[in-house]
Order: structure tokens, then sequence, then C-alpha cells
């Protein structure tokens, strides 16, 4: 049955249909042509994938996010955090990752951030005189902060699925995202020693503390989101629920920015998102039943451990299979694929669940961002008007910073784990 499931997927690929419909469709076709089974279990198992009450956290994240980009709030944080630190050489590049720290606490999205930021950070730039493929790989780059950092939705579809802590892990991904940016800014003091980037004038400190005032709203949201969550004042979902709300407040209330004949279509933008991302779990359930069933994935972890049974080894392989499926195929997709083959494997090896959480998204994160179908090149380059090949000629210096963070998270869990060891003792 799984081969008939595999070569029709791989099919549908190929004809480029949908992610989540080529498994639905796989899954259909393994089920009536090689399976004792009735095709009702497919639906069983889909139900039963989309029927957790952790899921009910994305959608009000993705809520979050698409009231904080309507209501303006991304020119309040990329004007204070460029007061700040714009006056620097190479300050703007610098900003451009700063902005995205900020924002990635209330998103969560490296495509949002791509989409949301990436137009206010690359006009920026060039109109300072950095050329636009720099401008717009660093946009690129910077995007993956969002996923690691919390409250990151792949870090929720990874908890859900491997039934860890997602407070925990919104805990681990604090100091890899912090690291991530730190590597950014390494990467641009080391180019500015030959490109010389432009700086702004230094302001002066009314203007620095009137851009904060005007930010100080928008910048508390992810204090409230992670104090609240790690303080062990509310949930995951609850976190959730109280951002979606704060971020009303501010469209609505504080900022007015968003008219409420805009309401609609971001509930509407929200709920499609959100289809989308549960029809994918839905699906990616019952091909995971499937590959238990027909005992595939013990055998795919057979085949793995028979490499090498060493713990670095095995995530040596972990760190290429990811992030050359990630370059390829749907990041989301990937993980809820991947997590039920992966996880038990590493588990049987001693590796921390929730420091793997953190390397299968940072893997993942890193394939958006890279050649050949990273979906954050497609959307930088189109914000910054520039050739999807030039796009992906200019991120190639990024790439190292990338797997420099990625090599350090990976065989330092120690990093990862601190702070979840610290608020969950």
């Amino acid at each position: 049955m799984i081969s008939v499931i595999l070569i029709a997927f791989f099919t549908m690929i190929a004809l480029s249909i949908p992610m989540a419909v080529a498994i639905g469709l796989a899954m259909v076709t393994g089920l009536m042509v090689a399976s004792p089974f009735p095709i009702t279990i497919m639906f069983q198992k889909m139900i039963a994938g989309a029927d957790n009450f952790v899921l009910v956290a994305i959608p009000l994240f993705i809520l979050t996010g698409n009231l904080m980009n309507a209501s303006g709030v991304t020119d309040r944080i990329f004007t204070f955090v460029r007061s700040c630190i714009g006056f620097v050489p190479g300050g703007l590049a610098y900003t451009n990752v700063g902005s995205s720290v900020v924002f990635s606490g209330m998103n969560g999205s490296a495509v949002a951030d791509a989409a949301s930021l990436g137009k206010m950070q690359v006009k920026a730039m060039r109109d300072s005189g950095y050329k636009t493929d720099f401008a717009a790989a660093l946009t690129a780059a910077s995007s993956v902060i969002g996923p690691i950092t919390p409250p990151s939705i792949p870090l929720i579809l990874y908890g859900a699925l491997a039934e860890v802590s997602i407070g925990q892990l919104f805990a681990a991904g604090i100091l890899p995202g912090l690291l991530f940016a730190l590597m950014l800014c390494l990467w641009v003091a080391i180019m500015d020693r030959w490109h010389k980037f432009p700086r702004d004038p230094k302001p002066n400190w009314s203007h620095i503390i009137r851009s904060f005032g005007r930010a100080f709203f928008a910048l508390a949201t992810p204090f409230i989101i992670l104090g609240g969550l790690l303080g062990g004042i509310f949930t995951p979902t609850e976190a959730g629920a109280v951002a979606a709300g704060y971020a009303f407040v501010l469209a609505f209330g504080v900022y007015r920015t968003v008219k409420f004949s805009q309401l609609p279509a971001i509930l509407v933008d929200t709920m499609v998102t959100t289809a989308i991302v549960l029809f994918i779990i839905a699906n990616v359930s019952a091909f995971s039943w499937a590959l238990v069933v027909t005992q595939s994935a013990q055998a795919f972890g057979t085949m793995l451990l028979a490499v090498s049974e060493n713990p670095l080894v095995f995530l040596l392989l972990v760190n290429l299979l990811l992030v050359f499926l990630g370059s390829f195929i749907e990041d989301g997709a990937v993980l809820m694929l991947m997590t039920p083959i992966l996880v038990p494997i590493a588990l049987s090896l001693g590796i921390d669940p929730v420091h793997f959480g953190v390397v299968m998204v940072l893997n993942l994160m890193i394939g958006v961002a890279i050649p050949p179908v990273g979906m954050s090149l497609f959307v930088t380059a189109h914000v910054a008007g520039i050739s999807i090949e030039r796009m992906f000629r200019a991120i190639l210096p990024f790439i190292l910073p990338m797997f420099v963070t990625l090599a350090i998270v990976t065989y330092w869990p120690g990093m990862v784990l601190y702070i979840p060891s610290l608020l969950f003792p």
C-alpha cells in the first residue's frame, strides 16, 4: 500500500498539484488499489489528527499577525529600531535584522515577515544607498528568525505532533532566534569592511523618545505573550487568544488605522490560511497512520540507524535531509510528515525532544530561505522588484551564517535547553 501511495504522491507533486491535495489523493489511491482497509478509515484518521485543542492557537496567532500587519505596527517598529541603531556603520542592515526580531514576537511566520516588513526594509535600505540585491537577501535571511522564536506556528505544530510541551518549545526557541540574529549582524559587520555601508545621521534623544512612544504598544506585544506564557499565566492557546484580543484593541482602539469595513477581509484571510494548515494536518495524519500500519516508519528508522547509532551522526543526517526537503517542499508539510518518523528515533538515541524540535524547525526555515524553491526568496524578490535569478545569487553569501547557526543549535543542546530548564525545572 505504501508503495502505491508514494508513487501517486510524487507523480502528483511532479504535476504541480498542491501538497495537501496530493497527500490526500495519494492516500485515496493507496486505499482503493492496494489496501485491505476501507476508505472510510482515512477520514477517521483525518478528523482525529485535526481534533487537537492545541491547534486552536494557530488561527489565533495568524489573526494576530494579520491584524498587526493591517494596523501598520511594522512601520512604527522599524522607525524605532532605526532611530536606535541606524546611525552606526551598516545601521540600516542591523535595523533590518532587529525589526525582524521584534516582529517575530508577534507573528512567527517567515513569509509574513518577508511580505509585511520586507517592502519597508528593502525600500529604506535602497533609498539610503544599499544595493537592492543585498537588501533583499538580508530581508529574506532575517525573515527566518520569526518561526524560530515564539510565538512560532511550526513549533506549535511540532509540539502537537510529538506531544511535547508548547511552553518548553517556545522557551527553547528564544536563544536560537537571538543567536541567528547575532550571526546575521556579525556577517553584516564583516561585509561592511569591504562595502563600507552607509549610515544615518545620529538622531537626537527627542526623536528616539518620540519613536519609542509611537511604537510602545506594539513593542509590548511580545512581552505580553511571552511573559504570560512563560510565567505560567496562560496556556499557548490562551496566549493566542490574548494576542489576538490585544491586536484587535491596537488596530481599532489605540492606533485606529483599521476600519471595521476591513475586518471581514482580515477574518477571511485568517480562515483561508487556517483551513490550508488544518487540511494539511488532517491529510498528513492519515498518511502517518499509513506509515505506521505498514511499518514503513520503522523500516526508515532501521535504515537510518544502520548508517550509525551515534546521535551526532543522526543529527547530521537529519540536518541534511530536512534542509534538502525544506528547500523543495512547503515547510509545514515536511514538518508534519517527518515528525512522526524522526522523533521516535531521536528519543531512542537519547536526544531531548524539545531540542530536536528546535533543530527540525530551524532546518526547515533555512530551507524556506535558500534556492531552489524557498518561499521567502520568491516573496522578497517580488517585494524588491528583482528577478528570482538575482535573488538566488544574492542569498548565497548568507547561507554561511545560516549553517553556522544550525551547527551551533544542533550540537549545543545546553544552549537551546537553558531557558526551559530555568522555567520548567
